[in-house]
């Protein structure tokens, strides 16, 4: 099975030396395990380099147990755009970063890694407690390139600046028309210029495309739609002081009802009443 490493700038991608055409095999996180061929040895042990990358992505989905990771698809990306991506994310996470060192709390940036699917496919499939079905449902099996964002800790404010972020630094891409489609399917199939000669080789226009698959975190699967509404959660410190004024509601008010019956006001409130009994008994007496 033919894949690409990590630190490949555009996933999936082979130039054939014969033709300016550039042919793309781009494979989908297999999280089924493959078949069993005669005279191979299981479970599966890689070396050099896929071994690296496995363990490597391990370290990555252990991190899930403390704060999410989030799973995007990516396509067309060159290595000057991906560095963009990486610098906006950088970016955006600054004002928390900043927040968290004056409350003397190290917390790492956000980390952006470029996976190989399959060797990634392979730590999702062994990692444990790992509910592979939803991480099904979550990549629907979409083939293409894919990169994962750690987080250094589950924050929804930290979370609705790294979408946003997202959002600005790769915009979705637009749908191609129907005569845009057919234009360039003439020019595909077109005549040369200048018949005899060798067509001038042009380098493709890449317009990136980035997708938020879904999120691990705590062995469970994050959906966008979910991850949405995470994002727009008060701070962990404002849930924090909501739920103290909750619970210390009910005893003020009482407080402040026992106060008022042992003081002052309780008086009153009788006095009151024995004024409005007198007036009640003097009409009764003149007659």
């Amino acid at each position: 099975m033919f894949s690409w490493s990590s630190q490949s700038i555009v996933a999936g991608s082979l130039r054939n030396p014969t033709s300016s055409k550039t042919i793309k095999r781009c494979y989908a996180i297999s999280l089924t395990p493959g078949k069993t061929l005669p005279g191979k040895k299981y479970p599966r042990v890689f070396h050099d380099k896929k071994l690296f990358q496995y363990n490597w992505y391990t370290r990555i989905l252990n991190t899930t147990s403390r704060a999410p990771l989030i799973i995007l698809h990516r396509d067309d990306f060159s290595a000057n755009r991906l560095k963009k991506l990486r610098r906006d994310i950088q970016v955006a996470s600054q004002k928390f970063l900043k927040k968290a060192q004056e409350a003397g709390e190290v917390i790492e940036a956000p980390t952006l890694t470029v996976v190989r699917s399959s060797i990634f496919g392979a730590a999702l499939r062994e990692f444990p407690n790992m509910r592979l079905e939803d991480v099904e449902k979550m990549i629907g099996g979409l083939p293409g390139g894919y990169a994962v964002l750690s987080l250094p800790v589950l924050d929804p404010s930290l979370l609705n600046a790294v979408l946003r972020a997202m959002d600005r630094s790769v915009p979705s891409r637009p749908e191609k028309t129907a005569e845009e489609i057919a234009k360039e399917l003439a020019e595909k199939s077109a005549d040369p210029a200048q018949p005899g000669r060798r067509m001038k080789r042009q380098r493709a226009v890449l317009v990136p495309d980035l997708k938020v698959m879904g999120a691990l975190v705590e062995g469970k699967v994050l959906l966008p739609d979910r991850m949405q509404e995470v994002s727009k959660l008060p701070s962990l410190d404002t849930l924090r002081a909501q739920i103290v004024g909750l619970l210390t509601a009910p005893s003020a008010q009482l407080a402040a009802v026992l106060s008022q019956a042992s003081g002052g006001q309780l008086a009153r409130t009788l006095e009151g009443f024995k004024k409005a009994l007198e007036v009640g008994e003097a009409p009764e007496k003149a007659s």
